[in-house]
């Protein structure tokens, strides 16, 4: 790969995510503190994402790999999704405010696999490359996160700015979009049906039982998931955190680092333990947060941030490669795809709207009761764990192919 093109990719994904880090993060303390959402309105909010991740590939799969260079169809998303985050800021209903940043929803999603396409499609061995240009996206969200905190020092009430930060950061993707190096529609003339974009090729295997309870387990621990993406940032500016959300970044630091264990206990404790103490690191850190507080239980909401290292990596990362290596070469791009619609998609839609309801139940006289919010994702999260380690039998022990990147 030539070096001009891996400056262009890894701006490429330091863009990508740094866009979606300005605004995902905050985006529940800027509902609650300035336009004064409820719980269901910032769960809703919330959900626009994993809808449009539901409905993505049908885009993707169905009119940018067959008829347009997937770097122009990128550039024309970002330059729209930049428009709607500028328009986002003019907004003061929770109401409206939903259907703008669910229309922007609908252009960034198809993104995410865009930039995969742009990138894979330069590289002679992804396997060794695309990790480190994937790498870069990381970092980007971990500035986003930074500059919002430590440049800009924003408080709640000035969070408008963060959709203006991520409009600006599109705007500019957009643009350099239209330079990247030429990549044309692959599927031209081929035709795949809605089944084949769902990744219907991938059901056979739902033959194998334990396939089948990692599915639905991955489903489920997606519920809890969506509490720590949604209402995090919230718990701790409500917790009196200072530069929390520069503080979260720390969640993507130990991202970085746990994935560097994971061929080590791969090949020593497997594939089925591996994904428990996944979920275990979910129980605990919804009992950190449950328990913690900025008093001397401070280092509580410390360690439910950087446990998300093992939450993210440990489940999702070995769940990846697990499921990579059940489909074989056949299936592999339809059993991912698969996956990323059950977890990010459903999982993801129903704990959103659900930790809305949650948060609104067990707020009292206007106040959110933290401890008891944060016990309903431990205690889904606790069950999921118990079933899993009862019904998934696999545990496939091996140095697994780490060309699977950071997320």
């Amino acid at each position: 790969m030539k070096t001009t093109t891996r400056v262009q990719l890894s701006a490429l994904f330091f863009l990508e995510f740094f866009v979606w880090g300005a605004w995902y993060v905050t985006m529940a303390t800027y509902l609650d503190k300035v336009l004064h959402a409820t719980g269901v309105q910032i769960g809703a909010a919330y959900s626009a994402m994993a809808i449009a991740t539901i409905i993505s590939p049908f885009f993707v799969g169905m009119i940018a790999d067959r008829f347009f260079p997937a770097q122009k169809v990128l550039g024309v998303l970002h330059l729209i999704g930049a428009a709607l985050l500028f328009e986002t800021t003019a907004l003061s209903n929770p109401n409206t405010f939903y259907w703008i940043i669910l229309i922007y929803s609908l252009a960034y999603a198809p993104t995410l696999a865009l930039v995969n396409t742009v990138a894979f499609r330069q590289m002679s061995d992804p396997g060794k490359q695309f990790a480190s240009v994937r790498f870069l996206g990381t970092i980007g969200w971990i500035v986003a996160g930074w500059f919002i905190d430590k440049v800009f020092n924003l408080s709640s009430d000035q969070l408008a700015f963060t959709f203006k930060m991520a409009a600006v950061a599109s705007a500019l993707l957009g643009v350099l979009s239209f330079f990247l190096p030429n990549t044309p529609p692959k599927a031209k003339g081929e035709k795949s049906s809605f089944g084949q974009i769902l990744g219907a090729d991938a059901f056979v295997l739902f033959r194998d039982r334990s396939f089948t309870v990692f599915f639905i387990a991955s489903i489920l621990i997606c519920i809890p998931l969506s509490f720590y993406y949604s209402m995090t940032n919230l718990y701790l500016v409500d917790a009196g955190m200072k530069n929390a959300t520069s503080n979260m970044t720390f969640g993507q630091f130990s991202e970085a680092l746990f994935i560097l264990l994971i061929p080590v206990l791969f090949r020593t404790i497997g594939v089925k333990w591996m994904i428990a103490v996944g979920m275990i690191a979910w129980v605990l850190r919804f009992l950190c947060f449950g328990y913690g507080n900025m008093g001397p239980n401070e280092w509580m909401l410390f360690a439910g941030i950087i446990l998300h290292g093992v939450c993210f990596d440990f489940f999702f990362v070995t769940g990846q490669i697990y499921t990579d290596s059940k489909a074989g070469v056949n299936i592999q791009s339809s059993a991912q795809g698969m996956i990323t619609m059950a977890t990010y998609g459903i999982g993801m839609w129903i704990g959103t709207l659900l930790s809305g309801y949650v948060k609104d139940f067990y707020t009292v006289n206007g106040v959110p009761q933290w401890k008891a919010i944060w016990m309903v994702p431990a205690g889904i999260a606790a069950v999921v764990l118990v079933l899993f380690t009862l019904f998934f039998k696999d545990n496939k022990k091996g140095a697994p192919k780490m060309d699977i990147a950071l997320d």
